[in-house]
C-alpha cells in the first residue's frame, strides 16, 4: 500500500504505458500490409525482368550486412551499460584503461572489410548490369523532357521508311550506338504530355510497349535537364543526362503493365513526370507499331542534345 493509503502500485502506469507502446508497435508491423511472401524482398517489388533478382540478391545482402553490424553494436552497448553500470553499494573509480591496441585494431580493421566487402558485390553485380549485348532484339531510345517522356522504336516497321543510323533526329546518338541499329528502321515513336494516361489502367503518362522474353536495350537521351528513367518493378534505373548517352539493357520476363517514373528532381512538375511500361508478347508488340505507323506516327522525334566534344573524347579513349 502506497503511503496516501491507495493500493495502486507506482509502477503500473509504466507498465500500461510499456504495453501500449508494444501494442502500438505490433499494429505497425501488421499494418503495412506485407505477407510472408513480401518479407524476404524487404520492400522491394516483385522482380519482372530476368536481371531484376540480381538487384535483389544484392539489396538484400546490404540488409544482412546492416543488420548483423547493427546487432553487434546493440549487443556491445547493451553489454556495456548491463556489465559496467554503477553499483549501488560501492563507490569508486573503475580501472583506466589508456588504450587497447587490439580492441582499436578490430574496430578499424572490420569496418574497411565491411566496405571492401560490399564495395566488390556492388561493383560485380554493376558491371554485369551495365553490360550491352552485340545485337540486341529490340532498341528504344528513350527521350526525357520536361515534363513527359518520348519513346522512339528504333524498328523496321511496315509503312515506315528511312535509316536510323543516319536519321538527324537520332543525331545526337553516339556512333557506337548506332552501329547496332538495325538496317533500314524507319521507326515509329510515341510521346506523352502531362495529361496523357493508359486507356486500360486510367495511370498517368504514356505507354511505353516491350516484348516479353526480348532482350531490350534503352538509349537513353534528355532535351533539357537530367532525368532518371526508372520502371519500378525492373529494379533499374538510370540518370537521363543531356549531351551525354546513357544505355543498358534487360529482358522482360513477365507481362502486364508497370509503373515508370523519373527518378531525379528535374524541376517543378518533376512529380507529374510518369510513363508506363506494357510488356506483351512478341506478336502483340509489333502489332503495336504497325498501329503507330497507321496513325501516321512514322520516323523519330529529336533524341536530346548532341553530345559535347569532351564526352566524344571520353567515350573514345575508353574504347
Amino acid at each position: 500500500m502506497s503511503p496516501n493509503g491507495s493500493d495502486r502500485s507506482p509502477r503500473r502506469p509504466m507498465r500500461r504505458k510499456l504495453l501500449q507502446a508494444l501494442t502500438a508497435g505490433l499494429v505497425l508491423a501488421t499494418a503495412t500490409g506485407c505477407t510472408y511472401e513480401d518479407f524476404p524482398r524487404l520492400g522491394m517489388p516483385t522482380p519482372t525482368t530476368e536481371e531484376a533478382p540480381r538487384i535483389l540478391s544484392l539489396w538484400q545482402g546490404s540488409w544482412a550486412a546492416a543488420l548483423a553490424t547493427g546487432v553487434l553494436v546493440w549487443g556491445l552497448i547493451l553489454w556495456s551499460a548491463f556489465f559496467h553500470r554503477r553499483s549501488r553499494t560501492k563507490v569508486e573509480v573503475p580501472p583506466q584503461t589508456r588504450y587497447n591496441m587490439p580492441l582499436e585494431a578490430l574496430y578499424t580493421v572490420v569496418p574497411l572489410v565491411i566496405v571492401s566487402v560490399l564495395f566488390y558485390f556492388t561493383a560485380r553485380d554493376e558491371s554485369e548490369l551495365l553490360k550491352l549485348e552485340k545485337k540486341p532484339d529490340v532498341t528504344v531510345n528513350v527521350v526525357g523532357f520536361q515534363w513527359s517522356w518520348c519513346f522512339n522504336y528504333v524498328e523496321g516497321v511496315e509503312g515506315s521508311s528511312g535509316d536510323a543510323k543516319t536519321s538527324k533526329e537520332l543525331a545526337a546518338i553516339p556512333d557506337r550506338y548506332k552501329d547496332e541499329f538495325p538496317a533500314d528502321a524507319g521507326g515509329v515513336y510515341d510521346c506523352g504530355v502531362p495529361g496523357t494516361e493508359n486507356p486500360q489502367t486510367k495511370n498517368p503518362g504514356p505507354t511505353l510497349w516491350l516484348p516479353e522474353g526480348k532482350r531490350v536495350r534503352f538509349v537513353l537521351t534528355s532535351r533539357d535537364v537530367i532525368h532518371s528513367f526508372w520502371v519500378v518493378p525492373f529494379l533499374m534505373k538510370q540518370d537521363v543526362i543531356p549531351g551525354h548517352t546513357n544505355a543498358f539493357e534487360v529482358t522482360p520476363n513477365k507481362e502486364g503493365t508497370f509503373l515508370g517514373k523519373c527518378a531525379e528532381l528535374c524541376g517543378v512538375d518533376h512529380s507529374r513526370m510518369l510513363f508506363n511500361v506494357k510488356v506483351v508478347s512478341p506478336e502483340r508488340y509489333e502489332q503495336h507499331l504497325k498501329d503507330l505507323a497507321k496513325k501516321g506516327q512514322t520516323g523519330y522525334v529529336p533524341a536530346g542534345i548532341a553530345q559535347t566534344s569532351h564526352e566524344k573524347n571520353r567515350e573514345t579513349n575508353n574504347l
